[in-house]
């Protein structure tokens, strides 16, 4: 464990470990899904996914939420709006209808299916604690987008768009309302109150993240802008590029917030470079729908918020055993010190005094 990191966190510790191929096997053939034995675990610090390859020739993904981070409502809320988009052909992809078949009750763990009418995309197992929750989608195969390729950025942006379009039917109603200022104190506090900062770093970066909420408040107040669904974490990892166009995974994060937020991760580059990306998607996005151009001034505060929060993600699972693995500098004096430096970096970058 690195130093000024104690062993704690806001979650209750994930039970990842009885997470054994038989079980995720026993789980999926509760849910009528019968595995042929062959298993991939997938890439995921969040939550665990696996690819299974199925009895039938077929294949699906399979994801075990962590516990504790989101509700049954929050996570059915995240099932609706994949399976709307899905159905306004909107290439998101959406969970399956499961099914706990009458002729094996009693064989493996018995599942709690929601919702409580169908379809059911998520089953609860109760015989732990906490519940493991499950849901299970189709597999989909791509490759990260060219993000060098005006057409490539000219389909994302209308994809995008269309997504939105059906986001800003409703609002979500037990998911997150993105609030960076908030978000961004929240953090700070949680990594201050877990003594996850060594004493050395704590007053620079203090002072760096009360300057960088300053500008985000400040940011926000300005424009106000309109909230509504989005995906809420589109970087190119969520983004599977075919040839006919692009499939997105993942709405883990969904929330309602600003259209920006679903454009900005995917610019790179210095500032010509992603203004020309940016222009690009914003020429696909709005043969879809509008976009208010005064949330480009948010790009700024929308970075700054997601750097304080993500060591607030790693703080938050310390617990587990797969983050002291991934962030083995984390809690350390020169890992600290490396974070107050790219903080005041964004800041200076963004004119802010």
């Amino acid at each position: 464990m690195p130093p000024g990191a104690p062993a704690r966190g806001d979650l209750a510790p994930p039970d990842y470990a009885a997470l054994t191929p038989d079980a995720v096997l026993d789980a999926l053939q509760a849910v009528g899904l019968r595995g042929d034995g062959r298993i991939l675990q997938l890439n995921s610090y969040e939550n665990r996914v696996f690819q299974v390859m199925l009895e039938d020739g077929g294949a699906v993904v399979a994801k075990f939420y962590r516990p504790a981070r989101w509700s049954d409502a929050q996570i059915l809320e995240e099932h609706a709006f994949a399976r709307e988009l899905a159905d306004e052909e909107v290439p998101a992809v959406a969970p399956l209808a499961l099914h706990a078949p009458a002729s094996e009750a009693g064989a493996g763990p018995a599942p709690r299916l929601e919702p409580p009418l169908p379809p059911h995309t998520l089953a609860v197992f109760t015989t732990g604690e906490p519940p493991m929750r499950l849901a299970v989608s189709p597999r989909r195969a791509g490759r990260a987008p060219e993000l060098e390729d005006d057409e490539v950025l000219h389909r994302l942006g209308g994809f995008i768009g269309r997504l939105h379009a059906v986001g800003r039917r409703r609002p979500f109603r037990h998911r997150r309302t993105m609030h960076p200022a908030e978000d961004a104190r929240a953090s700070l506090a949680t990594l201050e109150a877990g003594g996850f900062v060594p004493e050395d770093q704590a007053p620079a970066w203090r002072a760096a993240c009360e300057q960088a909420i300053a500008r985000i408040a400040s940011d926000f107040d300005a424009v106000r802008p309109r909230a509504s669904r989005l995906h809420g974490d589109c970087h190119p990892g969520n983004l599977l590029w075919r040839e006919e166009g692009a499939h997105i995974v993942d709405l883990d994060d969904a929330c309602n917030g600003p259209a920006v937020q679903d454009l900005w991760m995917l610019l790179s580059g210095d500032p010509v470079a992603a203004g020309h990306q940016l222009a690009q998607l914003l020429r696909g996005y709005r043969r879809f729908t509008d976009f208010d151009e005064r949330e480009l001034s948010l790009v700024a505060a929308l970075r700054l918020s997601r750097m304080i929060r993500h060591n607030a993600w790693i703080a938050q699972r310390w617990h587990d055993p797969a983050f002291p693995v991934a962030f083995p500098a984390f809690g350390s004096s020169g890992y600290w010190g490396q974070q107050v430096v790219q903080l005041r970096e964004q800041l200076a970058a963004t004119g802010a005094d």
